[in-house]
């Protein structure tokens, strides 16, 4: 956790010594990257065996209404 902190810290430091123009470019890079993590997550998710039929049933489970609401798992658990 200490590592993160301080990794955020020198960025912020980093930054605040960059001009308008070069913080567009970092923030153009850091959605960039961003983008690319979710993609491999989703990845990830498609390539487990039996997810995409899950997936679509959670959907029409959800449109037919069978579902729990939170406030009633909360109670449960």
């Amino acid at each position: 956790m200490n590592d993160v902190i301080q990794i955020r810290q020198t960025i912020e430091e980093y930054l605040s010594q960059l001009s308008l123009e070069r913080l567009n470019v970092i923030a153009d890079i850091l959605a960039y990257l961003a983008n690319k993590e979710s993609e491999e997550a989703t990845q990830e998710l498609l390539e487990l065996p039996g997810f995409i039929e899950i997936f679509e049933k959670g959907k029409k489970d959800i449109a037919e209404g069978r579902v729990t609401p939170v406030e009633q798992l909360k109670r449960k658990y």
